[in-house]
């Protein structure tokens, strides 16, 4: 599983650069967000996110071009914008979620994390 966060940060630094909101908005979705899998979001998140993949992807694509091209085409420019706000939002909200980001330990005996005598508590 890819880290979300990682994906989300690399999007908003495309939605930073230089170039039209629509072009950014479009690359920062194919290049960093179109592979993320619903289910691996965190379940707050997940109509939110639903909800920005159907907005860019709700348009029957033409000549070629992707489905993410034609919806962004046929967007407005502060249509475009708000999708970029919604992308923001759901990098902060996910960025958030401190628990959601962090390494997990393993689970099973042989791969346990050994505490120190020292480190554990005495009563």
């Amino acid at each position: 599983m890819k880290n979300h966060v990682d994906c989300f940060h690399a999007a908003l630094t495309v939605l930073a650069g230089h170039g039209h909101i629509k072009q950014r908005l479009i690359k920062a979705y194919e290049d960093h967000l179109a592979d993320i899998d619903e289910e691996d979001i965190p379940i707050g998140m997940k109509q939110a996110f639903a909800d920005l993949r159907q907005s860019l992807q709700r348009v029957t694509p033409h000549n070629g071009e992707s489905r993410v091209c034609a919806s962004v085409r046929k967007m407005s420019v502060d249509e475009a914008s708000e999708c970029a706000s919604r992308l923001v939002s759901l990098f902060a909200e996910l960025a958030s979620l401190g628990d959601y980001t962090q390494v997990r330990l393993p689970l099973n005996d042989e791969d346990q994390v050994r505490v120190p005598p020292f480190l554990v508590k005495s009563v």
